[in-house]
């Protein structure tokens, strides 16, 4: 590839606001937010802060109560079905973090979830050390969710 040809792939790749694909459950998730009583506003949900575009799976909201208001919630969906679970996680926490620092410029009242199969809650985030510094260390969030039935089994912390 020569240098030119090189530098105008590189000026595509950088200035393209490209919607990534969606995950294998995406819809699975749509639907049990739905069911659990969430209002999906937003699929996905854009961010622009400053120079740069991200895109969080989902956003939702929900009322709460008169006086409480709405909650609002940004839900990125991962899998874990990669070949290493601890470089999900690297890329899982990565997303996380990126994606809180986002909402707290452009959204501070929405408030940032990582959407799992359940077996990954109960296996891996409340059974092993290190993911669950993901809650002591990050504050992290995170609800499992069942494939077949579409519904929330459990939201963390």
């Amino acid at each position: 590839m020569s240098d030119k040809l090189r530098v105008f792939h590189i000026r595509i790749w950088y200035n393209a606001s490209i919607m990534p694909a969606l995950d294998r459950y995406h819809q699975a998730v749509h639907n049990a937010l739905i069911k659990d009583g969430w209002n999906v506003t937003n699929n996905p949900l854009t961010l622009k802060v400053g120079a740069d575009r991200i895109h969080i799976d989902l956003a939702a909201e929900r009322l709460i109560t008169a006086e409480k208001g709405v909650r609002k919630i940004a839900v990125e969906i991962k899998t874990f079905a990669g070949a290493s679970k601890i470089a999900d996680l690297e890329e899982a926490l990565g997303q996380y973090v990126l994606y809180r620092m986002a909402l707290r410029r452009i959204e501070p009242d929405r408030e940032m979830f990582l959407a799992v199969l359940q077996p990954i809650v109960v296996n891996q985030f409340q059974s092993r050390e290190l993911w669950q510094a993901f809650f002591t260390d990050e504050n992290g969030r995170v609800f499992g969710y069942d494939i077949e039935s579409e519904e929330i089994i459990q939201w963390l912390p």
